[in-house]
């Protein structure tokens, strides 16, 4: 038999997936870009970003075993799938595009997202919502990134 945190982890490894369609021609695009002289820890990022996604899936998870296959639990997992979708869509659409702004605008609806996730998810479990607290403490610092580098580039904005 196929456990939850199975299909909440291949749903989520599925998802991040969609992070790669980007080109060399994107991937060029956005090396070229100033950034702000305190960002020094941008090698840190896909590491801080895998141990966020991480602790999605266990509050999905923590959520999921509470009370399987109800409405509102159907809701909530389609809260965190949203959730995901816009946080992957962050860099190929803003590559694509060639937008900061954009960046900037998926960043917050990301985070948005997650603050209602979190309050929805808090009645259930209070180790769930813990578990939403480094999304909602990076979140507001990637797109306070992007929105920075868009000032530094304003071609690019």
């Amino acid at each position: 038999m196929i456990k939850s945190w199975m299909v909440i982890g291949g749903v989520a490894f599925l998802v991040a997936l969609a992070a790669n369609i980007i080109t060399p021609g994107d991937r060029k695009w956005f090396k070229r870009l100033e950034r702000p002289r305190w960002l020094t820890f941008e090698a840190a990022i896909p590491v801080i970003w895998s141990v966020i996604f991480i602790c999605g899936a266990w509050s999905a998870y923590i959520v999921w075993e509470k009370n399987p296959g109800t409405t509102q639990t159907w809701l909530r997992m389609g809260l965190y799938l949203l959730l995901e979708i816009a946080t992957i869509a962050y860099t190929p659409v803003m590559f694509r595009l060639r937008s900061l702004k954009i960046g900037t605008i998926i960043g917050a609806i990301g985070f948005m997202i997650s603050v209602i996730l979190a309050i929805a998810v808090l009645p259930v479990s209070g180790w769930a919502a813990l578990l939403l607290v480094p999304y909602l403490l990076w979140s507001p610092i990637g797109t306070y990134t992007t929105q920075q580098m868009s000032r530094l580039n304003p071609q690019d904005a």
